[in-house]
C-alpha cells in the first residue's frame, strides 16, 4: 500500500523504549518516573517513528507494549505533528496504512484510533493514501481487512463526520458517497461485527444528514427495520438507537412508518439485554418532546404504561446493593448513584406521558398501582416500590385527577416513610417531595396539619438513616418541603436544627453537601427568625468548626460556603480568601450575603482603604477577567470583576483612569453581541460603563460613537435603581463633555431616558433634562423617524420629563424639518388617534 520507508530504528533505542513501555503498562511501577523518562523521549524528533515501528511491526513484543506505543503515538501526534519534518510524518502514515488489516484485533483497533487522531489533522485532502487504502480493504472480503477499515472509518465518522462529505482535489467523488453504499451492505454481513460497526457509521450522519444517506434513506429504514431482531444486542441497540435520532431530530422521515417503529419499540422495551430496553425507552420521551401529534400514541398507551411499570420493576443495582446496607457503611460511590438506568429513564417517561396526556392515562395506570400497593408480603417488596415511584412520576401531569384522592394517598405513603426495605423508604421520600406544594396547601382542611407534622418527623427521621440512599432522599425531600412551606416550619426550628446537626455528626462526604444544601434552604425559607440566639448555638459551632478543619484547596468548602451564604443573610460569620477560580465564585456569592446581611456595617470589612496599597494590582487582575476568553472559561468570575470595577469607581474616583480603556474595550463587545450571554454580566457591563464615564467623562467621551448605541439598549432594560442612577449619571457627563458626538445617537439616548418608570434623584431629573433641553434645536434627520417609532408611554415620559407636551413636539420636529404639517407629523397624529389617546396632548400640557 505504500513505498517501503527508509528509515530504521536503532536497536539499542528500540530496545529502550520496549523496555520503557513495559514499565509504564505494569501497576507496580514508578509511574512519575516512568512519565518523565517518556518525556525526555520525546524531545528526539524520530522518537514517534519509534512508536508508529513497534506499533505496526513489533512481532515479537507483547499486544499490550504495542497498544501502548500506538496509544502514547496518538496523544503525541495531537500536538507535535505539524512541527515534525516531512520524511517523519509520511513515514508513520505509510506504517499505519498496512495495520489497519492487522490480523490481531486489538492491534486493529489501535491502528484505527491513531489513523482517526491523525486525520483529524490533516483531513482527506492531506492523506488521499487513506482513502485509497480504506475503499481497497472494504472491497477485499476479508473479514480482519473488512472490519479494520470499518473501525477506522467509524471512528472518523464519530469524530469529525462532516470531513468525509467534502469535494476533495483529485478525488471525482466525496468519499461519503463512495463510502455509503459499500457500508450499507454491510447491514446484511454474516458477522454481527461489521453489521455492528455499518450502523454505528451511518447513525453518526443523522444529524448532518448528507446527500449520501437522504438519497439512500429508503434503503437504511428497511435495513433499520430487518437488523430490528439481530441476534446481536449490539445491533439491536443501535437499531434503537437510529429511531430514537431519526424521531428527535427527523421526526418527518419517520411519520409514514410510525406504526410499524412503534411496534418494534414496544417490543424492543421487553429485550432482555438492558440496554437495548433503555435505548428504546428512550424513544417515547423523545417522541413527546419533539411536539409529534399525541393522537399518534394515544392507541398505544394501554400497552406502553404497563411496558413502563414492567421497567420499573427491572432490577436497580447489583445484589448486593439491591437492599442498601442497613449499618450505612457503604462506599460513597456518586457514580452508582448518578448513572442513568433503564429504571430512571422509565419514571422520566412516565413523566413526560402523564404531561403530555395528562388525567387520560390514569385509567389504565391506577389499577397497576393499586395492585402492586395491595402486595404486603416482603417477596413483593419491588412490586410496591414501584407503585410509590410511579405516583411520583405522574404527581405533576396528573394532579387534576389525582387532586381529589390526594389525602388518602399522601396517608399511605406515610408509613412507608418507615418501611424495612430502604428503597421504599428512599423513594417515599421522594414522592412526597412531589406532593410538597398540596401538603402545604392542604394545612386548613381536616387532618391537613396532622398529616404535614406527620411528614415532617418523617422526613426528620429518615435524614438519619443508617442507609445513605436513604439519608440522601429524605434530605433532599426535605430541601423541598422546606421551599414550600417556609413560616409554616418556624414552630418546629428547634427539632429540625437538632436533627440536621445529628446528621452533621455522621454524614460521610457525599451526604454532606445535601445536608447543607437543606439547612442553607432552611435559612432562605425561615428567613430572619433562624436569627435567634438558642438557634444560632445549635448549627453554627459546627459549621465553624468544620469550616476551620478544611484546607483553602479543599472543594467540600463550596457546598459550605454556599450554606454560609444563605445563613450570612440573617447572621454573618466568616468570609475567607481563595484562589481557585471556583473558589471565586463561592466566595464573593458570601461575601453578597454578608454583605446583605451586615448592610451599611460591611463597610468597615471592605473599604477602599484596605486596597489601596495593593489597588493598581487589583485593578489589572480584574480588568484581565474580561478579556473574551476569561468570558467564556468563567463568565460568573467576569460577572464579579465587572462589578466590582464598577463599584471601586466610584469610590476611588480619578484613581481607576489607568485601567478604564482597557476595561471598556473588553465591555463594548459584551455589549455590542449579548447574544447568549449571562444577562447579569451585560447589565453589570451597562452600569460599569457608566460609573467609568461619571468618574471620568474626559477619557469616555471621544470613544462614545463606538459603543453609545448598544449601552443605551442595555440601559434601557435594567430596573429602575440606584445602580442605574449611577450609570445615567455618566451617560449625562458624557454627552455634557463630547455633546457633539452624541448626536448620531441620540433616538437611543431618548429611548433609554424613557425606559425610567420614574427618575426619583431631583439631581439626575435635572442632568437629563438638560442633556434633552439640549438638543431641542439640533436639526436630526433621524429624530423624526424615531418619534413615530416612539410608543405612546415613551413619548410621554420624555415630553413630560423635559417639560413640553406632544403639540409642542410635533411643532419641534416639524421646525426641524422646515415644514410643520408634513405627513410624518400626521402620520403621529394619526397614530395617536388609532390609540386612542387623542387628548393626551392636553393631559400632558
Amino acid at each position: 500500500m505504500a513505498a517501503p520507508a527508509l528509515w530504521q530504528p536503532q536497536e539499542q533505542g528500540l530496545r529502550e523504549i520496549c523496555t520503557l513501555l513495559e514499565a509504564h503498562i505494569s501497576p507496580n511501577s514508578d509511574q512519575a518516573r516512568i512519565w518523565q523518562q517518556l518525556q525526555h523521549y520525546s524531545q528526539f524528533p524520530d522518537f514517534n517513528n519509534y512508536l508508529v515501528f513497534l506499533l505496526a511491526r513489533g512481532e515479537g513484543k507483547s499486544i499490550e507494549v504495542r497498544q501502548a506505543a500506538g496509544l502514547l503515538l496518538k496523544n503525541n501526534l495531537r500536538t507535535t505533528f505539524s512541527s515534525m519534518p516531512p520524511p517523519s510524518q509520511q513515514y508513520i502514515k505509510s506504517e499505519l496504512l498496512p495495520c489497519i488489516g492487522a490480523t490481531n484485533r486489538a492491534i486493529r483497533s489501535t491502528v484505527g484510533t491513531v489513523i482517526s487522531v491523525l486525520f483529524q489533522i490533516v483531513r482527506v485532502a492531506g492523506w488521499i493514501d487513506l482513502f485509497q487504502a480504506l475503499h481497497k480493504c472494504l472491497d477485499s472480503n476479508d473479514l480482519d481487512h473488512m472490519e479494520g477499515a470499518m473501525d477506522a472509518i467509524y471512528k472518523i465518522c464519530e469524530d469529525v463526520p462532516e470531513e468525509l462529505d467534502v469535494d476533495v482535489p483529485g478525488l471525482s467523488e466525496r468519499p461519503i458517497n463512495v463510502f455509503m453504499p459499500r457500508i450499507l451492505q454491510f447491514f446484511q454481513s454474516p458477522h454481527s461485527s461489521l453489521r455492528k460497526l455499518a450502523l454505528g457509521c451511518i447513525n453518526q450522519y443523522i444529524v448532518v444528514m448528507p446527500s449520501a444517506l437522504y438519497m439512500s434513506m429508503d434503503q437504511y429504514l428497511q435495513g433499520l427495520f430487518n437488523l430490528a431482531k439481530d441476534p446481536s444486542a449490539d445491533v439491536r441497540k443501535l437499531v434503537c438507537s437510529a429511531w430514537v435520532q431519526l424521531i428527535e431530530v427527523r421526526p418527518s422521515i419517520l411519520e409514514p412508518h410510525l406504526q410499524n417503529v412503534t411496534e418494534l419499540i414496544l417490543e424492543a422495551n421487553k429485550d432482555s439485554d438492558d440496554e437495548v430496553a433503555l435505548e428504546a425507552c428512550e424513544f417515547w420521551s423523545a417522541y413527546c418532546d419533539v411536539s409529534m401529534p399525541p393522537e399518534g400514541l394515544r392507541e398505544f398507551l394501554p400497552r406502553l404504561i404497563p411496558v413502563y411499570v414492567f421497567l420499573d420493576l427491572k432490577p436497580r443495582f447489583h445484589a448486593s446493593r439491591l437492599h442498601g446496607s442497613e449499618t450505612g457503611e457503604d462506599d460513597d460511590d456518586d457514580d452508582a448513584v448518578n448513572v442513568w438506568n433503564l429504571r430512571k429513564c422509565s419514571a422520566a417517561g412516565l413523566d413526560v406521558l402523564s404531561n403530555v396526556f395528562g388525567d387520560s392515562i390514569l385509567p389504565t395506570l391506577m389499577p397497576l398501582i393499586e395492585q402492586n400497593l395491595a402486595r404486603t408480603d416482603d417477596d413483593s417488596w419491588k412490586e410496591r416500590e414501584t407503585a410509590v415511584l410511579c405516583l411520583g412520576a405522574i404527581a405533576e401531569g396528573c394532579i387534576a385527577g389525582l387532586y381529589p384522592h390526594l389525602p388518602q394517598i399522601v396517608a399511605f405513603l406515610i408509613p412507608l416513610l418507615d418501611d424495612k426495605f430502604p428503597l421504599i423508604r428512599s423513594i417515599t421520600c421522594w414522592t412526597l417531595s412531589r406532593y410538597s406544594k398540596f401538603i402545604v396547601q392542604n394545612l386548613d382542611h381536616p387532618n391537613g396539619r396532622e398529616q404535614f407534622d406527620k411528614i415532617l418527623m418523617g422526613l426528620l427521621r429518615r435524614i438519619l438513616d443508617t442507609n445513605k440512599r436513604v439519608q440522601e432522599a429524605a434530605c433532599s425531600a426535605f430541601a423541598t418541603l422546606e421551599e414550600e412551606a417556609a413560616e409554616e416550619l418556624v414552630p418546629h426550628l428547634e427539632v429540625i436544627l437538632q436533627h440536621l446537626m445529628c446528621a452533621y455528626g455522621k454524614y460521610q462526604r457525599r451526604n454532606l453537601r445535601i445536608l447543607y444544601d437543606a439547612l442553607g434552604t432552611l435559612a432562605d425559607a425561615v428567613g430572619a427568625e433562624l436569627n435567634q440566639a438558642k438557634y444560632l448555638d445549635i448549627f453554627m459551632p459546627p459549621l465553624i468548626t468544620k469550616w476551620q478543619q478544611l484546607q483553602n484547596s479543599d472543594k467540600d468548602l463550596f457546598p459550605l460556603l454556599e450554606c454560609f451564604t444563605s445563613i450570612a443573610q440573617i447572621d454573618p460569620t466568616a468570609a475567607g480568601a481563595l484562589y481557585d477560580r471556583e473558589f471565586i465564585v463561592c466566595s464573593l456569592d458570601l461575601l453578597s450575603g454578608l454583605a446583605e446581611g451586615l448592610g451599611a456595617g460591611i463597610e468597615s470589612l471592605v473599604c477602599p482603604i484596605h486596597l489601596h496599597p495593593r489597588l493598581q494590582e487589583f485593578l489589572t487582575v480584574a480588568a484581565k477577567q474580561l478579556s473574551p476568553q476569561s468570558v467564556k472559561d468563567a463568565v460568573s468570575v467576569a460577572n464579579n470583576a465587572c462589578w466590582a470595577i464598577g463599584e471601586l469607581a466610584i469610590k476611588i474616583g480619578k484613581e481607576i483612569e489607568p485601567v478604564v480603556i482597557t476595561v471598556v474595550s473588553c465591555l463594548v463587545p459584551i455589549l455590542k453581541s449579548p447574544e447568549g450571554l449571562n444577562k447579569s454580566l451585560i447589565e453589570n457591563s451597562a452600569i460599569t460603563l457608566g460609573r467609568l464615564s461619571w468618574v471620568c467623562p474626559d477619557i469616555m467621551a471621544p470613544h462614545m460613537d463606538h459603543f453609545m448605541q448598544a449601552w443605551c439598549s442595555a440601559l434601557c432594560v435594567i430596573r429602575d435603581d440606584f445602580e442605574k442612577e449611577d450609570a445615567f449619571h455618566g451617560l449625562c457627563a458624557m454627552v455634557a463633555a463630547n455633546p457633539s458626538g452624541a448626536v448620531g445617537s441620540l433616538a437611543y439616548i431618548c429611548q433609554a431616558c424613557a425606559s425610567w418608570a420614574e427618575i426619583k434623584s431631583e439631581g439626575l431629573h435635572n442632568e437629563v433634562c438638560q442633556i434633552l433641553n439640549g438638543y431641542k434645536q439640533v436639526k436630526l434627520a433621524s429624530l423624526l423617524s424615531f418619534a413615530v417609532a416612539l410608543c405612546d408611554d415613551e413619548i410621554n415620559k420624555l415630553m413630560v420629563g423635559i417639560g413640553f407636551g406632544v403639540a409642542a413636539w410635533k411643532r419641534w420636529v416639524g421646525a426641524v424639518h422646515g415644514h410643520p404639517r408634513t405627513s410624518s407629523c400626521a402620520k403621529i397624529s394619526s397614530i395617536r388617534c388609532m390609540r386612542g389617546d387623542g387628548d393626551c396632548e392636553a393631559k400632558l400640557l
